[in-house]
This record gives structure tokens, C-alpha cells and sequence, in this order.
């Protein structure tokens, strides 16, 4: 039996979670082995000649990267921290001092995740825990990764995404003895690669997983599928790598337990309407330094990221349209002010589109064809799916880089298209996010991994789960105290009015 940890309000380890299921997934078999490397200067070419790049799913990868003072590959470096240990491949070791004031910058954001690591001083819950990690690599997620290494673990990391890492991040880490491979502008090769030093090694055998859309799950499931004989759980926070879990266990595919974080509600009316709220105005003005007031937008999707968006958009005068498939979130959308389209309606019109769906294909090269000269188009949504990149990778259309993560993409009849990222997730490719909101996306993965972890034999099958309000409710309480915030207390005849224990939680567990 597992030993109960409780990290809150005691009795949250008892709340019965329930899985979901959706449709079967069929996994695409990756065309480019990772040990099939190409040669230093076809890795790090700055050709204007793109490269066709796997519209797979699960592809992070880019199809050039930018370029640096220093062109070679951090895969062809022999580094080593002050402590003589080489486990690790990041862009540059010397970077550490920079990487660890920007993470002591983001502690002071985060105070969910530093008052665990304080009640860490005394049992610490993930002792023995082996954990393999696939996220953005930022000073935000670093602060999560020292916290599960103060809270018994050991780590091991690498980036869910190509443009996203902060090597200054990444040498700090690799300099206090975390086994990190990740470096801003990843070729496919080396992504697979870095997942898979991560995974493979000698002695070294994972016991949780925490993923960032499904990359990493995936990786594992096809080149080392008995290691799941000894994995305790996955912890998956994207919309993307959820949906793929509840896929696999419905095609009865999926070996351990797994935690869903992207539907908690901390996680969904936090994290994907807020951080979204405002690092997408950050992307576009750091990207484009475009002006918003007077300018038409579409937004595609409208759910919390596409809220967020939205809602900024217009704060900052823009005339917003939606796109939509669903009923519910289109009366939303309409109530909410914003008029609801067909893309295919507005698309010669607008001035800028973004993607925030989850889904592949939404904006495809007929949209694009139709597209006014200096339309701006990019993605918030996780994967590099929704824009349909690779049907512009052809002869009589021509590349041009304008800055980092910013292309022209020109027509023969001279018309252009400013395409940021290469349609990959602009807020962390092209800017950053706000350190206070992944604080609760943050903890609320620590807690998700406590609970898996020390569950006792039987408490979860092999399904999909999702948090107990109770967690829910901790997390947001641990954050309250910045705002000086302060509750009101129910009596105990309001609580028996309502039904409800008068220290919760207040929600059913249905609640989103």
C-alpha cells in the first residue's frame, strides 16, 4: 500500500475520480530516426530553401532554426557543470548565472509552489520518484522542476517545444546537477533526440511521467514500451496530449493511470484564459509591432484560450469575428459581443487570424490564397496542426525571414503573408508568459504527481482522471494571500443548508 500524503485540506485522497474515454488513436510512425543525424551544416542551415517538415501530429519540430553566435550544434559540444558532471546537452553552460536570476525572478510569482517547498523540509512526498519530464522550458517551469527536486525527486527534462526553451534557463538547471537536453531551435532530429537521452539510460528507470502534449508518452510507447511495467502515472497538462490519452484508453491502449490537468478548472480558467489574455497581445507586438486599434481579427475557437484572445483583442480596439463549431461556445461568443462566422466569410478582409482550437487543418491553403497582402497569421493552440504550414512549402511561393520566429511567405503576384513561428504556439515561441497564472498550473501538476504517486495499489486503473475539486480549491487558496485576499466563511447552518461541508468543496466534481 502507498502512503497517504496529504499536501492541503485532509480527505482529498478519498474523492472518487472518474475517467473519460474518447476515440481510438492511431499513432504515426516517425519518418527520421533519432540517431540518423544530418551533417553539422544541413542541421543549421539558414537556407531560404525550406525543407518539407512531418505535419504528424506529434511533431515539435521546425524547419530551419535561427541562427546565434555560435553555430554549432549543442549535440557536437562536450560540456560539464562546476561539478564536473556532463549528464545534460543545453546551447551553453556559461549562461547559468543569467538562467538562475531569471528563476529567482519567478519565484517571487510563484508562492504556490515555494510553500511546498517549505513543507518539503519534513516528509517529502516524492522521495524515490523518478520523474521524466516534456515541457516548455522556461524560468516558470524551472521553478517546477527544483520543486520536485526538493520535494524527494529525480528529474530528468526536455522541451515539448522547438522555439520555447530559455537556454539561460536551461544551463542554470544543468549547473545545479538537472539532467536537462533542450535548446532553443531544435531541429526534429535533435527533439527526438533530447527525448530520447532523457528516456534512455542506462540504470535509470522512470517512475512518473510529466508530459506537455503527449510528445513524450508517445516516445515512450514506441521505442521503449516495457519501461511502462514500472510507471506509476502520466501527468499530462495540454489539450492535445489529454485528448490523445483519453484515445488510447479507449482503444484500451493506455498501461497506467494518468492525470489530466488541462481540464481542472484552476488549469482552465487560469492558465488558458488568462495567460492567453494577455501574452497573445505580447507575441503579436514583440513579432509584428502591429498596431490592433481599427484592425479586423478572426479567431478561431472560442474556447477559454480563444476567450482570452478574443477579450484582448477587443480591450485594445480591434473588430473581432469567431469561428466556432460548437453551439454552446458560439452563443458564448455572441453574447459575449463578437460576431460569430464562417472563416471563409471574413477571410480576404482581416488583418489578423489566429488558430486556438486543438484541432488540425482550421486554417488550410485555400484560406491562405484568399488572404489580403500583410495579413498576420499565427497559432496559440498547442500544436503545430492547425495551420496547414506545409501546403506553403512549395516552388512558386517564396520564403523570406524577417526577424526571429517571423516569415514572409510571398505570392508570384507579390502578395504576402507574415506567418509567426512557423504556426507553432506563439506565447512561448515569440514572447513569454505571466509567471502568476503557470503558478497555478504549476502546483497543481506537483500535486497531481504527489497523488499518483503515493496512491495505494488499486486506487486508479488504467484510465483517464481528473482532479478533485478539493485540489482545485487548495491551489487557488494557496495564491490568495498576494492579493491579500480573504474568504468568507460559511456557518454551519449555511453549509447544511447548501448540503455542503462548510470547508468544501464547494463544487461538484462535474464543475468546469
Amino acid at each position: 500500500m502507498g502512503r497517504c500524503v496529504c499536501w492541503g485540506p485532509c480527505g482529498y485522497h478519498n474523492v472518487h475520480l472518474h475517467g473519460t474515454v474518447g476515440v481510438q488513436i492511431q499513432f504515426a510512425d516517425q519518418k527520421q530516426e533519432f540517431n540518423k543525424r544530418p551533417t553539422k551544416i544541413g542541421r543549421r542551415s539558414l537556407s531560404r530553401s525550406i525543407s518539407q517538415s512531418s505535419t504528424d501530429s506529434y511533431s515539435s519540430a521546425a524547419s530551419y532554426t535561427d541562427s546565434s553566435d555560435d553555430e554549432t550544434s549543442p549535440r557536437d559540444k562536450q560540456q560539464k557543470n562546476s561539478k564536473g558532471s556532463s549528464d545534460f546537452c543545453i546551447k551553453n553552460i556559461k549562461q547559468t548565472d543569467f538562467g538562475r536570476r531569471e528563476i529567482e525572478i519567478a519565484e517571487q510569482e510563484m508562492p504556490a509552489l515555494m510553500a511546498l517547498r517549505k513543507r518539503a523540509q519534513g516528509e517529502k512526498p516524492l522521495a524515490g520518484a523518478k520523474v521524466v519530464g516534456c515541457t516548455h522550458i522556461t524560468a516558470q517551469t524551472a521553478v517546477l522542476i527544483e520543486t520536485l527536486t526538493a520535494l524527494g525527486a529525480q528529474c530528468r527534462w526536455a522541451a515539448c517545444n522547438i522555439y520555447s526553451t530559455q537556454n539561460e534557463v536551461a544551463a542554470a538547471l544543468a549547473e545545479r546537477g538537472l539532467s536537462v537536453f533542450a535548446w532553443k531551435g531544435e531541429s526534429e532530429d535533435d527533439f527526438w533526440w533530447c527525448i530520447d537521452r532523457c528516456v534512455n539510460l542506462e540504470g535509470w528507470q522512470p517512475k512518473m511521467i510529466l508530459d506537455d502534449g503527449g510528445d513524450l508518452t508517445h516516445w515512450i510507447y514506441k521505442k521503449y514500451p516495457n519501461m511502462f511495467k514500472k510507471i506509476k502515472g502520466i501527468v499530462e497538462e495540454s489539450v492535445t496530449g489529454v485528448h490523445r490519452l483519453y484515445q488510447l484508453s479507449k482503444a484500451g491502449k493506455l498501461c497506467v493511470p494518468a492525470m489530466n490537468v488541462n481540464d481542472s478548472v484552476t488549469k482552465q480558467k487560469f492558465d488558458n484564459l488568462y495567460c492567453c489574455r494577455e501574452s497573445i497581445l505580447d507575441g503579436l507586438k514583440r513579432t509584428t509591432d502591429v498596431m490592433f486599434g481599427g484592425k479586423q481579427a478572426v479567431v478561431c475557437g472560442y474556447g477559454e484560450v480563444g476567450k482570452g484572445c478574443s477579450a484582448a483583442l477587443k480591450a485594445m480596439g480591434a473588430i473581432v469575428y469567431v469561428t466556432e463549431i460548437d453551439p454552446i461556445c458560439a452563443l458564448q461568443a455572441c453574447m459575449d459581443g463578437f460576431r460569430l462566422v464562417k472563416l471563409s466569410e471574413v477571410i480576404r478582409q482581416v488583418d489578423i487570424v489566429i488558430t486556438c482550437t486543438g484541432n488540425k487543418n482550421v486554417v488550410v491553403r485555400e484560406n491562405l490564397d484568399r488572404m489580403k497582402n500583410g495579413c498576420i497569421v499565427c497559432n496559440m493552440g498547442h500544436s503545430n496542426t492547425e495551420i496547414d504550414v506545409a501546403s506553403l512549402r512549395t516552388p512558386e511561393l517564396t520564403w523570406e525571414r524577417v526577424r526571429s520566429q517571423v516569415d514572409h511567405v510571398i505570392w508570384p503576384d507579390g502578395k504576402r503573408i507574415v506567418l509567426l513561428a512557423e504556426g507553432r504556439l506563439l506565447n512561448l515561441s515569440c514572447s513569454t508568459v505571466p509567471t502568476f497564472v503557470l503558478s497555478i498550473t504549476a502546483t497543481t501538476q506537483a500535486l497531481a504527481l504527489i497523488e499518483l504517486y503515493n496512491a495505494p495499489e488499486g486506487r486508479y486503473k488504467q484510465d483517464v482522471y481528473l482532479l478533485p475539486k478539493k485540489m482545485d480549491e487548495y491551489v487557488a487558496s494557496l495564491h490568495l494571500p498576494t492579493f491579500d485576499a480573504h474568504l468568507t466563511e460559511l456557518s454551519e447552518e449555511q453549509a447544511k443548508y447548501l448540503g455542503l461541508n462548510k470547508n468544501g468543496p464547494f463544487k461538484p466534481n462535474y464543475y468546469r
